[in-house]
């Protein structure tokens, strides 16, 4: 192995020589707790340890680093305390994650480092969402993300190479090209020569590394960092190297040839590189005992405070801390009203938040120049530029995994679903990522997702879903659904105040037929507060978004039936005290949605009146929805599709019962 000490001093060529002996005798070390029973996986590094160690050195200490399990040597040269390290692995309290995740999934502000989720690609787009708030704060810093050969295979990696290309964002893209996906080999992942051949197509600069030669590493990763301070862009580095144990050691390497594993440990970083240093004279053999004992005996000590922590036996945080809590600030509506449109109220409410919140961020296909599909953002570009209000490919996963990456770098996000039914191809960071992140490591979501849905409009079954169940329920999301203008604008505000991930539904069907007197000015309404639109003591009736217009309608063609009309506006949080008092009130209880019925929100209202308020009814709790079929196009089969028709039946029944 060629090594160029060129720009790099006999200090820094020992200090990257620690900086990997110390990640290699941590694994050594945990390999045989492995065995003893003392840890319950591990993912080796063994070989790798120039790539991590190599970029880290590299980049600045306030600049993100998005390791994956492998890297180790991120954590050890951002100088994260080995006893928390430790302590992580064992799932004790004072590790990162209070024992709800294990080995590298986590995060910590403190060292700059953001870990991996088991989805692999999402971490990609977090890295853009980091990188373009630098790009918006004026800062030059670099954002380093990693990722394996596999992972090149993943929808993600693309949107996300294809965004920073795009907006020329500073982020340094990591491949770890170690042979191997698990058991499958590259030849089985990809026909391309290089893996930095895929940057070609993105028109993004890239690079093939021999990742086991620490200085090639080092040298070509810090000049590559100086230039994109100073002249911001993405750039894809592929490091060749060789996982030379397991993906996890209970796969074992049978599957690799022994002449490939014996060609590859003649390449060990760390061995080439102590020959290097021991040949120029940098270290010798004194020295490299010392700095092994110096190691050995952190490991030991470190390992003593972590075993000699007491298991996890507290389990009230879980609850409380699935969100981050935050304190809802009321802001009174002025005096003068107007009457507006749900859509022009939505607009203004997103329009004022624009206003007050300088670090605001909108996302969204088509929403710039051209105001969105819907309208909503238009006239937004002159307002407030369009590094604020930003046109987007045609990417859902990559731009909500962009939008958690402004979060972490303190920026809020709002990102439009031209449809809701888009939402799927989004799925992932959503209910992986945003939802478990605060839970899992203290990171809030500062997230909105706003999702034009809903039926009644004739455009069939990928864009008239109204698919609120979908994450109703992930623990970790709010969601929002109003029925009105003046509930969408507070309700709006206060989304986008909130510090934790919203889904904020929008029915398309309303936003240009629903008028109501809305505030001018800035106000919001508090989540998880139902509202009273009827008052009554023979039913109650308990719906939302357009079922609450369904509701309403029936009711003035019945003026007979005397109900509460309950509209619940945010479905979680979920006003049931409200329900609960309407009907130990009037002892029947109706649940109307859009929604096809089952596992939709009727079926958990309805369960939980029967566990709660049982004893107060005087009939089963009935449930309207619509059919169990996909929303079909033509108007007859719609109008059969939704449940309109068949609610007043139903309300008339269940008063007779």
């Amino acid at each position: 192995m060629q090594y160029t000490t060129t720009g790099v001093d006999p200090t820094t060529q020992i200090s990257l020589y620690k900086r990997m002996l110390r990640p290699r005798m941590i694994e050594e070390k945990m390999l045989v707790l492995l065995r003893q029973g003392k840890i319950s996986k591990w993912f080796s590094g063994i070989g790798q340890e120039a790539i991590a160690v190599g970029v880290t050195s590299a980049l600045k200490a306030d600049e993100y680093i998005l390791p994956m399990h492998r890297n180790l040597g991120v954590f050890t040269t951002r100088n994260v305390p080995l006893p928390r390290l430790f302590a992580q692995w064992q799932g004790k309290a004072s590790g990162f994650t209070k024992g709800r995740d294990r080995s590298f999934h986590f995060g910590t502000q403190e060292y700059k480092i953001i870990g991996m989720i088991s989805h692999l690609g999402p971490q990609l787009g977090v890295a853009d969402g980091i990188a373009l708030a630098d790009i918006l704060k004026g800062n030059k810093r670099v954002t380093a993300v990693f990722t394996g050969e596999g992972g090149t295979s993943e929808g993600d990696f693309h949107e996300a190479l294809n965004i920073a290309s795009v907006w020329d964002l500073p982020v340094l893209f990591c491949i770890e090209n170690n042979g191997y996906g698990l058991s499958t080999p590259t030849n089985e992942q990809y026909r391309c020569d290089n893996l930095s051949d895929k940057g070609v197509g993105y028109g993004i600069e890239s690079y093939t590394i021999d990742g086991n030669n620490i200085l090639e590493v080092f040298t070509k990763v810090a000049s590559l960092c100086e230039s994109i301070r100073t002249n911001p862009r993405p750039v894809l580095l592929e490091f060749k190297t060789f996982r030379m144990r397991g993906h996890e050691e209970a796969s074992g390497t049978k599957y690799v040839p022994s002449e490939l594993l014996s060609k590859w440990q003649e390449k060990d970083p760390i061995e080439n590189y102590r020959q290097f240093l021991m040949e120029t004279e940098i270290i010798d053999e004194e020295l490299q005992s010392e700095l092994q004992q110096d190691i050995e005996q952190e490991i030991s000590a470190s390992l003593k405070i972590a075993f000699g922590e007491n298991e996890i036996e507290d389990v009230s945080e879980e609850i409380g801390d699935v969100f981050k809590s935050s304190v809802y600030q009321h802001f009174k509506v002025n005096t003068e009203i107007k009457n507006i449109r749900l859509v022009d109220a939505i607009s203004e409410g997103l329009r004022q938040s624009m206003e007050r919140h300088d670090d605001l961020v909108l996302m969204g296909q088509d929403i710039a120049d051209y105001g969105g599909v819907f309208k909503v953002t238009e006239g937004f570009v002159g307002a407030f530029g369009k590094d604020r209000v930003r046109n987007t490919p045609i990417c859902e996963s990559g731009i909500i995994a962009t939008a958690m990456g402004l979060s972490i770098n303190r920026m809020k996000a709002v990102v439009e679903m031209q449809f809701a039914d888009f939402v799927s191809s989004g799925f992932n960071p959503i209910v992986n990522y945003l939802a478990k992140s605060h839970y899992r490591w203290n990171e809030p979501a500062d997230v909105v997702i706003r999702m034009p849905c809903g039926g009644g409009v004739g455009a069939g079954p990928f864009h008239s879903q109204t698919n609120e169940a979908w994450f109703t329920k992930t623990p970790g999301l709010k969601v929002v659904y109003p029925a009105f203008p003046y509930d969408a604008k507070g309700l709006l505000t206060t989304a986008i105040n909130d510090p934790n991930p919203v889904l904020f539904f929008e029915h398309k069907g309303l936003y240009r037929s629903t008028y109501q007197d809305v505030p001018s000015g800035y106000y919001t309404l508090p989540f998880g507060k139902a509202s009273f639109l009827r008052e009554g003591d023979a039913i109650t009736i308990v719906s939302y978004g357009l079922g609450i217009h369904w509701a309403l309608e029936t009711l003035d063609k019945q003026p007979q039936v005397q109900a509460d009309l309950i509209d619940l506006r945010t479905l979680m949080p979920l006003d049931m005290e409200s329900i609960y008092t309407s009907v130990k009130k009037t002892g029947k209880l109706i649940i109307l949605q859009e929604d096809s019925l089952f596992g939709g929100i009727a079926s958990d209202v309805s369960a939980l009146v029967m566990e709660n308020c049982f004893e107060y009814l005087d009939a089963p709790v009935r449930r309207v929805a619509s059919l169990e079929t996909p929303i079909p196009f033509a108007k007859n089969l719609e109008d059969n599709y939704l449940p309109i028709h068949r609610f007043q039946k139903e309300l008339l029944s269940l008063l007779a019962y």
